[in-house]
């Protein structure tokens, strides 16, 4: 049986369609898990489901009385076999824990290990591996029909090292069958690699989906529906953010905007600076850099010398952004005359590099050939007249605008009360924000928050954070202000919707 016809069975066995060409990677899933819990479903809830699959499966492989040895870590991973454990009284059970238990790591893991202790399960702690190798009297793994691998889950790459590296040399010296959880214990279940001394596991219960790289392993896979709702992958939620906030102050944006107006490339520059960039810069014409400079001191300001965009600079603004490896913002405040507008298809036309394109500069974009990594950032006006659906409700034309980006060939974030956010192939919708937030700027403040995120992530993640964030940091200025809001105070609330309490 090949290992697709597995995934097939075992999702039918789990009653659900198979699907064995979707998967989420490591990062993804520990999104998706906070993002269920926004939504109602806690962790501890999935927690369970996942040692219920887990013990199914060890029913599946192994008859009752079986001498069943669970070897878990700290984290997570651990605290789903704890939870197996629960639910295999017809088994004769140990479950040994690598370390002590005063350091396990979560409160929902230490809560299940309490439960076993508390319930009189047979529990150890291991504090020195060397206790696992063949030659230790103090417990032989080989007495074990099945060894359930729960030492690390997903999140983890490289070689594993103590004590893990050598409980692993130790299970795979044994005869047992190796029953693995969610992923075998050195497995990178973002990039699909298995270190050289990682566990050779030969059932893996994955959950919610598979994962990059475990089709490939010589292991029977059952991925396990855990209760994780659609609308956790599909809704934009705290767990986008988690993945997509910058690790450190750094990079820089380059906002190239300005002329019939002045205010959008301010905003645009200073919720760059809120959403964790070093540097924000704008470029704008000589006759209004002054007036943009006055919006705040925080902003470097690169006037050029005419009253608008125009052909004449726009090779030079690329070569300056692809020489910092800026992030550019590309369109807000520039306006519609000819020139800009010819200025703006020239610029994209030579830039390599990532970039925002937002209001004026939007119509453009459908017509141009380049290599630049863009996300464009469409009301539902600019949305039409870029070629894309014309409608009301962006909720109800989500597979026509997902059918448009992948026409475009760029990410689109299509803003509206409800903003759709797709790269063509994955879509995600985006609930966050106010009617307060009609307030002309906002859109500024999403392309400059964007701009930042894109700096170490992801467009599409990017673009989804940002969306989320923005929303945010609306609705936490909502609570006083109503439909009172103007975009510059919703500045002073980026960092709180980034790195703060994002459910505020």
């Amino acid at each position: 049986m090949t290992t697709t016809e597995r995934v097939a069975l075992s999702a039918i066995f789990n009653g659900r369609p198979a699907e064995p060409s979707r998967m989420i990677t490591g990062e993804r899933m520990a999104a998706v898990d906070a993002n269920a819990a926004a939504l109602g479903v806690p962790q501890k809830q999935l927690m369970e489901s996942s040692g219920h699959a887990v013990a199914r499966a060890i029913r599946e492989i192994a008859d009752p009385g079986a001498r069943i040895v669970i070897v878990a870590g700290r984290g997570n991973n651990g605290g789903d076999a704890f939870v197996a454990a629960r639910f295999l009284d017809a088994y004769d059970v140990t479950t040994l824990l690598l370390g002590r238990a005063e350091l396990i790591g979560t409160d929902i893991a230490r809560e299940n290990w309490d439960a076993l202790e508390q319930a009189d399960y047979d529990t150890r702690e291991v504090t020195d591996s060397s206790a696992l190798t063949p030659d230790s009297s103090a417990f032989d793994l080989s007495e074990a029909d099945v060894i359930v691998d729960a030492m690390l889950g997903t999140g983890i790459s490289g070689d594993l090292r103590e004590p893990a590296a050598t409980a692993a040399a130790a299970i795979n010296d044994t005869d047992a069958t190796v029953l693995a959880v969610d992923v075998p214990s050195g497995f990178d279940a973002d990039g699909g690699d298995h270190a050289s001394n990682g566990v050779e596991a030969d059932h893996v219960v994955t959950f919610h989906d598979t994962k990059p790289g475990l089709d490939d392993l010589d292991a029977e896979l059952t991925v396990a529906d855990i209760g994780i709702p659609a609308a956790a992958e599909r809704f934009a939620g705290p767990g986008d953010v988690t993945l997509a906030r910058p690790q450190s102050r750094d990079g820089r944006v380059f906002v190239i905007g300005g002329g019939p107006y002045t205010g959008a490339p301010a905003l645009a520059a200073q919720a760059a600076l809120r959403a964790g960039v070093e540097l924000s810069f704008v470029a704008a014409p000589e006759s209004v850099a002054g007036e943009i400079q006055s919006y705040a001191e925080d902003l470097i300001v690169q006037p050029y010398g005419s009253d608008r965009l125009s052909p004449d600079q726009a090779d030079d603004l690329a070569e300056t952004a692809e020489r910092h490896d800026d992030i550019v913002v590309l369109g807000p405040g520039l306006g519609t005359a000819d020139e800009t507008l010819e200025a703006t298809r020239q610029f994209l036309a030579s830039y390599t590099g990532a970039a925002v394109v937002d209001a004026d500069a939007l119509s453009v974009v459908p017509e141009i050939d380049t290599e630049a990594t863009l996300v464009c950032t469409p009301n539902r006006r600019e949305l039409a007249r870029m070629g894309g659906p014309d409608t009301d409700s962006l909720r109800d034309a989500v597979d026509e605008i997902e059918a448009f980006a992948a026409d475009l060939g760029h990410v689109v974030l299509a803003k509206g009360v409800d903003d759709v956010i797709t790269d063509g192939d994955r879509t995600r919708i985006c609930r966050s924000g106010t009617p307060g937030m009609k307030v002309g700027g906002t859109g500024d403040l999403l392309a400059g928050i964007v701009a930042a995120l894109l700096e170490e992530t992801d467009p599409l993640e990017a673009a989804t954070a940002g969306a989320y964030v923005s929303g945010i940091a609306g609705e936490r200025l909502a609570d006083s202000d109503a439909l009172g809001v103007l975009a510059s105070e919703m500045l002073d609330e980026i960092p709180a919707a980034l790195w703060g309490e994002t459910d505020a």
